[in-house]
């Protein structure tokens, strides 16, 4: 049922869109698209602005139907979904490989922490002598000009 109100909604939509781009604009006559007078038009002497006017005017009613249709059809779902109530990551232990001699990995907070003997010493680089910035000129700030 909710699909097919969809796509009843997505159609009127498109029926609106395409019904106010073949209206003419007001100071424009009906008649004059046709290259007749507006008593020879096919939609009769009020010309086309009246039928195109109603008929966008129906489509806007169906239209408005339609998507309240929806908000009630989503509103009595009985799922409450608040987006800030969810959480960022999921957890996948899929990916994270199993150690000899252990068993499956439960959580990802249960991967063993590294110790501190295991982790290399980092080697100080000293900067090299005589690699230092000279004759280095500052630009002196030019006076604030006015347009007079």
């Amino acid at each position: 049922m909710y699909q097919v109100i969809i796509v009843i909604h997505v159609l009127l939509g498109l029926g609106i869109i395409g019904l106010i781009l073949m209206q003419q604009g007001k100071g424009a006559d009906a008649g004059a698209a046709f290259g007749t007078g507006s008593a020879g038009s096919v939609f009769g002497a009020q010309g086309a602005a009246s039928f195109l006017s109603r008929a966008t005017a129906i489509l806007a009613t169906l239209f408005f139907i339609t998507s309240l249709g929806l908000a009630i059809i989503n509103g009595h779902k009985g799922v409450a979904f608040d987006l800030m109530s969810s959480s960022d990551v999921k957890e996948e232990t899929a990916g994270v490989p199993q150690l000899q001699g252990q068993a499956a990995v439960d959580s990802v907070s249960t991967v063993p922490a590294i110790k501190a003997e295991d982790i290399p010493e980092v080697k100080v680089v000293e900067p090299v002598k005589g690699a230092e910035i000279k004759d280095t000129q500052v630009p002196k700030a030019e006076e604030m000009k006015t347009v007079k």
